[in-house]
């Protein structure tokens, strides 16, 4: 069995550990281009992290609702979030 500590591990790795972590969480009040292009950069750090599915995964999961993790903004979150249908139900075929 896993320790808990365990199942972080994976942060370590993360390539936004080498960056201010401003470029994750928005200041109050930021909006617009300015929020858009600094999303732009962080998903770019993003890209090119070696444990970006584990993020993401983690930010889906617990639900983070704040930042930007694993190359998803909180309305990339939100999107995926509500196009998924709830949990133990299943789309109706015809």
């Amino acid at each position: 069995m896993r320790q808990r500590s365990d199942s972080w591990h994976w942060q370590l790795d993360a390539a936004c550990l080498a960056h201010d972590r401003a470029l994750f969480f928005h200041p109050e009040g930021e909006r617009g281009p300015r929020r858009r292009s600094r999303q732009l950069m962080a998903k770019a750090v993003c890209e090119q992290c070696p444990v970006q599915p584990q993020c993401r995964d983690h930010a889906m999961a617990f639900p983070e609702h704040f930042g930007t993790w694993g190359g998803l903004t909180e309305e990339d979150r939100d999107r995926l979030r509500k196009a998924r249908p709830p949990f133990g139900r299943r789309t109706q075929r015809a």
